[in-house]
């Protein structure tokens, strides 16, 4: 483990596996702008070890009872005179901050596991489905209270997100009742991957980190830019653009050890760059 506990940020690596956590308990994990400075500035470095081999996945989390509760209402009150409305300032700020910080998360050269641990609430809710496999435990819960509380709608691409995994009627309802979704309905619903235990989070996100840390170098980003694809093509469109895409992945070397692996009955080992 490193850092100190004023630390927003806690960075602790498990093999080829990094494990971040926020680290603001008290208030129930908050996007502050420190914690996503460092958050981002991580996943930065993160990018460069994974083209040296050294990581290969991500697990995020948070420490204590939240996830992560979404912005920080505390530093958006009126702007006095520091120029700018609070909702120039804060659509600035996502702009430039907040949006990156779900980009960085889907556009991470590995696969990314979050592993929620209480409640993801606000934009808490766009950066935990931002990653490639979600695990909730078995008390956390997902809430959004953006219209019904606030008067402005989901942001941090959560409406994106919810619309393709739960579909547009649950999507809809989620955002104008601004009712808590129990994890285990989220897991029915198919809006997390499992839901297990809260005992069992940390230990079976790691474990599903390190699985995904021995697929393909390139399995994250083809995995995601093929189904995103598919979010916008026709079905014969998109049984092209697979054509395409095997037309190019079957002359690597990642094919040929996956055929000689099952001609030889044992599990596939791919090369760690």
């Amino acid at each position: 483990m490193s850092g100190a506990d004023e630390d927003p940020l806690l960075c602790e690596r498990d093999g080829d596996v990094e494990i971040l956590s926020f680290n603001i308990p008290r208030r129930l994990n908050p996007l502050t702008v420190e914690l996503q400075q460092a958050l981002r500035a991580r996943l930065a470095q993160l990018r460069e070890e994974a083209e040296a081999g050294t990581v290969r996945a991500l697990v995020l989390t948070g420490v204590g009872k939240s996830f992560c509760v979404g912005a920080d209402l505390s530093s958006m009150g009126p702007s006095g005179d520091s120029g700018g409305s609070v909702g120039q300032r804060t659509a600035d700020a996502m702009e430039s901050l907040s949006n990156r910080l779900v980009e960085d998360l889907r556009g991470m050269p590995f696969p990314v596991v979050n592993a929620i641990n209480g409640p993801a609430a606000g934009a808490g809710v766009g950066l935990a489905l931002a990653a490639d496999i979600v695990i909730a435990a078995r008390s956390a819960y997902f809430y959004l209270p953006f219209m019904p509380r606030l008067g402005v709608v989901p942001d941090l691409g959560t409406t994106w997100f919810l619309e393709r995994l739960v579909g547009r009627a649950r999507a809809v309802g989620m955002s104008l009742l601004g009712e808590r979704l129990p994890a285990e309905q989220a897991a029915q619903w198919g809006l997390v991957w499992a839901c297990v235990d809260d005992a069992e989070l940390r230990a079976q996100a790691v474990s599903v980190a390190h699985r995904l840390a021995r697929l393909p170098a390139h399995a994250a980003r083809e995995i995601r830019a093929v189904y995103e694809s598919a979010a916008s093509q026709s079905l014969v469109a998109q049984m092209s653009h697979e054509a395409a895409r095997q037309r190019e992945l079957l002359d690597r070397p990642e094919f040929a050890e996956g055929v000689k692996a099952f001609m030889e009955k044992r599990e596939p080992v791919f090369r760690r760059d």
